[in-house]
């Protein structure tokens, strides 16, 4: 019963912004490289003023059970006891947290020589 009251904060990158949304369950996933959101929790209680960027979320994941972040793509997955509202901000240039830097995979290339 009391994983049910499990709640984590998770912000991740997803073009050019900066998702930060509540949910029950996060793993890594059955696909490598992956961080596994189910069980999204929307409308944090005794919040009175109604955020147009959450509303914007439950639209955007409205039908959606779970989810897979790229791992690169993930800022922080915290642990909280409280919900706050979930939202989108802009990815300020120069900010502190960024997107970890991808390394660059080209696949080999055949060889000229038989």
């Amino acid at each position: 019963m009391a994983a049910n009251k499990t709640l984590y904060r998770v912000a991740f990158h997803n073009q050019g912004q900066l998702y930060e949304l509540y949910a029950r369950r996060v793993s890594h996933g059955e696909l490598l490289g992956f961080v596994e959101v189910e069980d999204l929790v929307f409308g944090a209680k005794g919040l009175l003023v109604v955020d147009p960027s959450e509303e914007r979320l439950q639209r955007e994941f409205e039908g959606v059970r779970r989810f897979f972040v790229p791992m690169h793509a993930v800022v922080r997955i915290d642990e909280v006891e409280k919900q706050g509202p979930a939202r989108i901000l802009e990815a300020a240039k120069g900010a502190p947290v960024a997107p970890f830097p991808l390394p660059l995979h080209r696949p080999d290339t055949p060889s000229s020589k038989s």
